[in-house]
């Protein structure tokens, strides 16, 4: 088996309108020794403005980034692409990665116009070692010791959660860095807690989750929150009538099942309606944190023999009817989000028809007025966008100029135009401004 440990540095936390400007990744034996090492940087897109914080954070100064002998966008991800696809299939590991990393990630393909779901597709799986080591803490609590914040609260942030357990390699928020601290993290406690590393493998695989989920007589969903992880006893409804392949509603175990039964169908709805909701949605596909309900703490349960829960979940998971109530009625609370206006927004709208397919293979082959062409007959029009924005950030002047004038009003309004998902140069030098003025002492003077 191959692990890929990665991770990104970005201009910042908006995903689809930020972009990776910093990658590296690991590839691993079983064993996890390290095979083979990659690492690439990108120069800024034009239309991208880098969240100030995110650049102190990273440590990247502005003429890095704008550094012309720096790939462009296009030119990293079809490196890196090219790379993740040699060392496949292999189950792709970062941390707080699929909230983060994988996203932008996905997003940086589709909008170069590669297939998106690179990492769970082609006999490829996933996880995020942000779940591993919380399920250590819980399951095998000597193994990692747990930093804790300025507040005395526990913390999972990964160069606190390194430091404390001697896996420092370098400095943090830099790509290489990160991917070290991971994987030594992940080789820490498959060493020293073998029965979680290989639930953490286990899980990595969308059918064995699907199949776990569906055949338990209920079993603990950790949820994770401000780096706190949140153990919940729940039991399968079945498919998410949205997304079957992919979705599990199931019903919490500490809710009476009696007062669901006895309410109306508009009292069902507002209970269901209600946050956190009795019904909880896992994802197959996004490496879930699960424990059996026989294999669970006494914290994860709450202090409530197992057995008392599986005694409930029984009794839903033999009341079909029941079942398929409150699917129906989850499902009328939660509507689907409508398709939104930005074609970032459309990652998830489908996969292209055959015609769009053979239209996008043929795009990276071929010249740019050629490519241009391709581009303007694709159907889907999320990626018809991304297309003529691509040709003209790589050839410019193969753009047709009423076509060149449409793509830079279009960007220009990337720049100047607050959006809910934007970032304009008037709100970057405001955080600039913020972020000076806390340096200040009272005299006004800069300090380190």
């Amino acid at each position: 088996m191959t692990f890929v440990f990665y991770d990104t540095e970005t201009t910042g936390l908006r995903i689809g309108f930020d972009q990776i400007v910093h990658f590296a990744a690991i590839k691993t034996d079983n064993d996890l020794n390290e095979i083979e090492r990659f690492e690439i940087r990108s120069r800024l897109l034009p239309y991208v403005i880098p969240h100030p914080k995110a650049l102190v954070t990273n440590g990247l100064p502005i003429d890095k980034l704008i550094d012309r002998s720096l790939p462009s966008h296009y030119q990293m991800v079809r490196q890196l692409r090219r790379r993740l696809l040699e060392w496949s299939p292999a189950i792709f590991v970062g941390f707080n990665s699929i909230r983060f990393d994988e996203e932008m990630l996905r997003q940086a393909l589709f909008q170069t116009l590669h297939p998106a779901y690179l990492t769970n597709t082609s006999q490829n799986c996933r996880a995020d070692a942000m779940g591993l080591a919380l399920s250590a803490s819980a399951l095998a609590p000597d193994v990692l010791e747990i930093p804790l914040s300025d507040t005395g609260r526990p913390t999972f942030r990964l160069e606190k959660l390194a430091a404390a357990n001697g896996i420092a390699i370098g400095e943090s928020h830099n790509a290489v860095t990160d991917t070290l601290s991971t994987l030594g993290l992940c080789r820490l406690i498959k060493g020293e807690a073998p029965d979680v590393w290989q639930r953490f493998v286990r899980f990595s695989k969308k059918a064995t989750v699907s199949q776990f989920v569906d055949d338990e007589d209920g079993f603990v969903l950790t949820e994770f929150y401000a780096n706190e992880a949140y153990h919940t006893p729940v039991v399968s409804l079945g498919p998410d009538p949205t997304a079957t392949s992919t979705r599990r509603l199931c019903l919490r175990l500490d809710v009476s099942i009696d007062h669901l039964t006895r309410l109306s169908d508009e009292e069902l709805q507002a209970e269901l309606s209600k946050k956190p909701s009795p019904v909880r949605s896992v994802r197959t596909n996004a490496a879930p944190t699960l424990t059996a309900l026989f294999d669970a703490t006494e914290e994860m349960l709450g202090s409530r023999p197992f057995d008392e829960f599986e005694d409930i979940a029984r009794r839903i998971k033999d009341d079909q009817a029941l079942k398929d109530r409150l699917i129906t009625t989850y499902d009328i609370a939660h509507p689907q989000l409508r398709t939104a206006a930005m074609p970032e927004h459309n990652i998830h709208t489908g996969f292209p028809d055959d015609d769009d397919a053979y239209r996008l293979a043929s795009f990276h082959k071929a010249s740019w007025p050629e490519a241009l062409q391709l581009a303007m007959e694709l159907s889907h029009e999320g990626l018809r966008t991304f297309g003529s924005r691509l040709v003209y950030c790589e050839a410019r002047s193969q753009v047709p100029q009423d076509l060149r004038h449409e793509i830079e009003c279009e960007l220009m309004d990337r720049l100047t135009v607050e959006t809910p998902w934007g970032f304009t140069l008037q709100q970057a030098i405001s955080e600039i401004d913020d972020l000076l003025a806390q340096r200040r002492d009272r005299n006004g003077v800069l300090v380190d």
